[in-house]
């Protein structure tokens, strides 16, 4: 996944956040995926972050990537509101409730066959 959050909200709490989405995405889908978890951490400068035509410093964006077929399980829209839910909550716990109205979430899918580690598909 790759988060970014205002520079100035993000320095100096990137262990405690990483901890904290790494926990998020295992409380939903379990241990199993605590070592698939990966987490990259963009600060954005102060003036980067705008909405509705507006600067604004209490917004975070989330992009996650998951297998596509998360969305073909018959529980598919309770495990994407449990993953859009932890991730505001790990990102509001660690960097400050304010953000909560300003978080986006997107979940990305990917067929197996387009997602490769190491340079060898993860089919």
């Amino acid at each position: 996944m790759t988060v970014h959050l205002p520079e100035n909200r993000l320095t100096g709490k990137e262990p405690v956040l990483v901890a904290a989405l790494t926990d998020a995405i295992v409380d939903v889908y379990g241990e199993w995926v605590r070592d698939l978890v990966s987490i990259r951490l963009a600060g954005v400068p102060a003036g980067r972050f705008a909405q509705g035509g507006e600067v604004v410093d209490a917004k975070a964006s989330v992009v996650l990537g998951v297998r596509a077929g998360v969305f073909d399980r018959p529980d598919a829209a309770q495990i994407t509101a449990r993953l859009g839910a932890a991730l505001t909550d790990a990102i509001t716990r660690v960097v400050g409730d304010d953000l909560r109205t300003g978080t986006m979430v997107e979940l990305v899918a990917s067929p197996p066959e387009r997602t490769f580690v190491g340079g060898v598909p993860t089919v």
